[in-house]
């Protein structure tokens, strides 16, 4: 015999704020609970520590969230949107060197302006299989570069979509991989990122 599957948590928000006080509780609950997992890890992070971090009830947040592990969806996809917000304004930079760049900074600067919070949610994200989101940063990481490189001279040392996700592979895997070692110096890391894209794309230097 084999033993029934377990069954996977609720991961969507009970209901969406429509007015702006709801909207603003809920804001309060999604910096709390990063703040509790900043503060006191997975060990402590309860939906009663984060009320009490969000100053609200608790049954303030099983009014917007199943439990904790919804919480934890819902503040992996506002991360995940800042992410994406930063990575599309840098694409609009005046030319595909700089935008190169900024892109690069987008993305250092996400996993180390909070880096114990943005290493915890990515293992939650993993745990939690939320590939949306993976899928999101992808696409859209992805896309943004494919987009520079339109612009780019020389040309990639190979097809335009093939060296997008080559670049997005070396970026996520240089980052990650400083967030698991607990690495917290954006100014040492991004040089690193950065000479892996230019010298990929066989540029001359990564700085200017």
């Amino acid at each position: 015999m084999t033993g029934r599957a377990a069954r996977r948590p609720a991961l969507k928000p009970r209901k969406n704020p429509e007015q702006s006080r709801s909207a603003e509780t809920v804001r309060m609950i999604l910096e709390g609970a990063a703040r509790v997992l900043e503060e006191q890890g997975l060990a402590g992070y309860t939906t009663n520590a984060v009320a009490e971090r969000a100053g609200v009830s608790v049954g303030s947040v099983y009014q917007y969230f199943p439990g904790k592990e919804a919480l934890t969806a819902a503040l992996v996809a506002r991360e995940t949107g800042l992410l994406i917000a930063a990575v599309q304004e840098a694409a609009e930079a005046a030319t595909p060197e700089l935008g190169l760049r900024r892109i690069v900074q987008a993305a250092v600067a996400h996993q180390m302006s909070r880096p114990r919070l943005a290493l915890l949610l990515d293992r939650e994200e993993n745990r939690l299989q939320l590939d949306d989101n993976l899928d999101a940063v992808t696409r859209a990481i992805s896309s943004a570069f494919l987009a520079l490189l339109g612009h780019l001279e020389p040309r990639p040392p190979v097809e335009a979509e093939t060296a997008a996700g080559d670049l997005f592979a070396l970026v996520r895997g240089i980052v990650d991989a400083a967030g698991e070692r607990g690495e917290r110096a954006s100014d040492a890391l991004e040089p690193r990122v950065l000479r892996a894209v230019f010298g990929y794309l066989g540029l001359p230097a990564a700085m200017p």
